[in-house]
């Protein structure tokens, strides 16, 4: 995965270290996620399901887990 670009949200903000969440566009329709302060973890899934996921977030569907 060291060949993946990762972008780093304009919302970030230009603080080094600060925990962000970062994309990369992968091989074969895949996305990957991680955060910026321990980018050994990543999220591997399709185009379709981080957009499904993005839709719930921003329709409330995840609410009430905050």
């Amino acid at each position: 995965m060291s060949d993946l670009r990762w972008q780093k949200s304009s919302f970030s903000g230009s603080n080094e270290g600060g925990s962000c969440l970062e994309l990369a566009l992968g091989a074969d329709d895949t996305r990957h996620l991680r955060e910026s302060d321990d980018p050994s973890i990543t999220i591997t899934t399709t185009a379709a399901k981080l957009r499904a996921f993005i839709l719930g977030a921003k329709a409330g569907e995840f609410d009430h887990l905050l």
